[in-house]
């Protein structure tokens, strides 16, 4: 047994059934060893698209994915996706080649120090010296990358350590617990919010990693309390639910709309401060705030809990709800439900063209189930999908929001077919993000995953013109023009289409959707909408 084959055997033992990666000549013996394994290793045609794919697949299965690179600049391809994966905080394990250890204190080709390379963008980095450490240290890369809050870890990988003989067995797996809540501090909050009169309840991701939804919508209806999402807790709450304020966090007056000024007692809930930092939402630090989340609060001067319910995010809030007295009457302000509703619910039949963002959405929202999931790229569109598509269900609207990785959403769309074949995907893309990685429809056909690309697409870089607009009063570096983008398509086998009027978009989504082969749709987009929509929601807060 070879130290590559013993690795391999502790993947397996970690229940890991994809890795994505490349080949390169220093991983030979660990391409070798996937191959006579149960593993599936799925060819990439970038590291860039490997890493996407590793950490879309984490968020989803809450399992840390695999990615598997060469060494040099095969590993500084991972930077953009590890550094993604842990501000996003996406369990993810990297494993790298390297040249033989005889020259690790040479500047060999292709060498170059990984361990210290990763070490900003990832929880955990360590080299495979000794073929004896390779069950411990992958039981601890994967601990690492799951435990709250999750992220990337890596392994870097020589070659003659790879190839060496080697003998041992996988370590044990135990799955991750977390304990119960302390009694008095739940007694404490469940004090609180029974003296409130706002109460607000705002879920983070960590809800979603936690599959504590139910308890969540338990809580807020004994409550009564509004919940507002940060962008990664998307669909925690059904946006259908009446006490769902849908999406804050991504526009300037949100804390305002959503009633954070009104509420008395702010209850967070997995909340994680980079997806919505505190200064928006409470400037004034004289919120009364109860912290219920897996680990302790993080210190910021606007931040302050009276109480943490510290434990089992689904332990705590089940039993907050059976803590507090039911409560009835209409709850907090709903401003800023009903403005998305209502401007969402005015263009739906807008057959304006170039389309509206709003017509888009409503379309997308309307062609598909609660279960099927998008995944949004990085731009403009990010800022309207994240803020009028009704999500109906967790896990089924992803984004990059701390890193803003453009290029995500293809990759991310591969990996989401794969972990739920039935359910239908989209990646909405713009026009920049999309040609990021559009190598990868390659990888896609390949792998016959019916998915549907809908690419917004207006010639230029949204975001940033707008905000040099705003500020100089002109635009620089931001226009482009795009291939024909069908024709790409259909050049990758992809079938291809460009809508021409309003009125083809929901009959093209439906067909598109209802294919067993992927689809590409480029959706010209109104660029001057955009102005529009943020006179009347709000200048972004985001970067988009």
């Amino acid at each position: 047994m070879r130290t590559a084959d013993l690795l391999v055997r502790c993947l397996e033992s970690e229940c890991v059934e994809i890795v994505f990666g490349l080949p390169g000549e220093e991983t030979a013996d660990l391409l070798d060893a996937l191959a006579r394994s149960s593993l599936r290793f799925i060819l990439t045609r970038h590291e860039q698209g490997a890493v996407f794919m590793a950490d879309v697949y984490g968020r989803l299965t809450g399992m840390p994915g695999v990615c598997l690179v060469a060494p040099g600049a095969g590993a500084t391809n991972l930077v953009t996706g590890l550094a993604d994966a842990y501000l996003d905080r996406a369990p993810l394990v990297a494993l790298t080649g390297q040249s033989g250890l005889e020259r690790a204190h040479q500047e060999a080709h292709p060498s170059l120090d990984a361990v210290a390379l990763f070490r900003p963008v990832t929880k955990w980095t360590a080299r495979v010296e000794t073929p004896a450490l390779v069950p411990e240290l992958i039981r601890r890369a994967f601990k690492i990358a799951q435990a709250e809050r999750p992220g990337p870890t890596h392994l870097e990988i020589p070659e003659d350590v790879a190839a060496a003989p080697a003998q041992g067995a996988p370590l044990p797996v135990r799955p991750l617990e977390y304990p119960p809540p302390d009694p008095e501090s739940v007694l404490a909050a469940a004090e609180i919010l029974a003296r409130a009169r706002h109460p607000l309840i705002l879920a983070g991701s960590g809800v979603l990693r936690a599959n504590a939804s139910g308890e969540l919508r338990l809580l807020a209806s004994t409550l009564q309390a509004p919940v507002a999402h940060t962008l990664m807790a998307k669909g925690a709450l059904s946006d259908e639910d009446p006490l769902s304020l849908m999406t804050v966090g991504l526009q300037e007056r949100d804390h305002r709309l959503a009633g954070f000024e009104a509420a008395d007692v702010v209850l967070t809930a997995g909340y994680d401060p980079v997806e919505y930092g505190p200064h928006h939402w409470n400037p004034r630090s004289d919120k009364v705030i109860i912290h219920v989340d897996a680990l302790p609060a993080e210190v910021d001067r606007h931040y302050i809990p009276a109480v943490e319910v510290i434990g089992d995010l689904r332990d705590a809030l089940s039993a907050l709800a059976a803590a507090v007295p039911a409560r009835s009457g209409p709850p907090l302000d709903a401003r800023l439900r009903d403005l998305i509703v209502g401007e969402l619910q005015a263009s739906a039949a807008d057959d304006s063209f170039p389309l509206k963002p709003q017509r888009v959405i409503a379309d997308l929202a309307r062609a598909l189930e609660p279960e099927d999931v998008i995944l949004c790229d990085v731009g403009l569109h990010k800022l309207w999908l994240a803020r009028l598509y009704p999500a109906r269900a967790p896990n089924t609207v992803l984004f990059s929001h701390a890193l803003a990785a453009m290029g995500i959403a293809l990759p991310g769309a591969i990996a989401a077919k794969l972990v739920r074949p039935t359910n239908r995907v989209v990646a909405v893309c713009g026009d920049g993000g999309f040609l990021m990685t559009v190598q990868e429809m390659e990888t896609a056909r390949r792998l016959n995953l019916p998915l549907v690309v809908v690419v917004w697409s207006d010639g230029r870089y949204g975001a940033v013109a707008r905000q040099q607009q705003r500020r100089f009063g002109r635009t620089s570096g931001t226009l482009f023009s795009n291939p024909d983008l069908p024709r790409l398509a259909e050049a990758f086998g992809w079938i291809g289409r460009r809508l021409t009027s309003a009125a083809d978009l929901y009959p093209a989504l439906t067909q598109a959707l209802a294919t067993d082969e992927p689809v590409l749709l480029e959706v010209p987009i109104d660029p001057v909408e955009a102005d529009r929509l943020a006179a009347r929601l709000g200048e972004p807060a985001i970067t988009v």
